[in-house]
């Protein structure tokens, strides 16, 4: 269904472009290892270019808004790509991959998924998170306070006036090539416990071994849909790529990376 909606706007959204010109992807710093390997299969299949500009979703936005130049804009959430589609400036989006929210702790620190909003609560714990708004990471983070505050009363102020928006904003510090942005503020001391997205947190264990990885208890677990959209004229080759991360190549990808890929044939996606 998503593949079928995308191929009717390719008309409508492309228009010709150079074969040479590489095709400007805008996407979610989440989904920088995966997208980057789907777009490797693509171009060996393909001899077609992709380059990507990963980033904050929500500052990735106000830069298509601002007239940058991107041609697919694959966000952390369905919102601001919405809101490009909106304002005209893209076609609808489409659901292409979800992922969960995960706490991400230092070594030495003994937390359960049963202790772990007693742990968040506690004044000597920092507590690190994205930026809202700017970066959807930061908001699902704030949607876990929310849950909090049904679970103990006083939780969701708590959480909010304590938590530490360390990345995802406009003046976050820019981030040492080819480190992990959790692992590296967790070893700078930074934060305690981070509320990462899980696929984050996996990438910074194979950084920093002994960090362990917590599961958000169901009371107070979110999820992230991620959308993807062509933006208007863009190249019948970025039109292309768009359907190929939707394929089941392209989804399968995701999945190993750690993504629930709901472009997947059912068989594909059991567990």
């Amino acid at each position: 269904m998503r593949r079928a909606v995308l191929a009717a706007l390719i008309a409508m959204l492309a228009v010709p472009a150079a074969a040479q010109e590489p095709v400007r992807l805008y996407a979610a710093g989440s989904l920088r290892g995966a997208l980057t390997q789907v777009a490797e299969l693509y171009e060996k299949q393909t001899g077609e270019k992709i380059a990507g500009t990963f980033g904050a979703s929500g500052l990735l936005r106000e830069r298509i808004a601002g007239g940058e130049a991107a041609e697919i804009f694959a966000s952390a959430n369905m919102a601001h790509p919405q809101s490009l589609s909106a304002s005209g400036r893209a076609g609808p989006t489409v659901l292409f991959a979800r992922n969960r929210l995960c706490a991400l702790v230092r070594p030495g620190l003994g937390v359960t998924s049963d202790t772990l909003l007693a742990q968040l609560l506690d004044p000597a714990i920092r507590v690190g998170t994205s930026t809202p708004i700017a970066d959807p990471a930061g908001d699902y983070a704030w949607a876990l306070f929310a849950k909090a505050e049904r679970v103990q009363a006083g939780a969701r102020a708590a959480l909010e006036a304590k938590a530490l928006k360390l990345t995802g904003g406009p003046g976050s510090p820019p981030l040492p090539v080819g480190r992990n942005v959790y692992a590296t503020n967790i070893a700078d001391g930074k934060a305690d416990i981070f509320l990462a997205y899980c696929t984050a947190a996996e990438d910074a264990k194979r950084e920093i071994a002994n960090l362990q990885i917590v599961a958000i208890p169901p009371a107070l677990a979110v999820g992230a849909d991620y959308g993807l959209a062509l933006l208007r004229g863009a190249s019948p080759q970025a039109a292309n790529f768009a359907m190929f991360v939707l394929s089941p190549a392209g989804q399968a990808v995701l999945k190993r990376n750690g993504f629930d890929a709901p472009g997947l044939p059912q068989e594909e996606s059991a567990p």
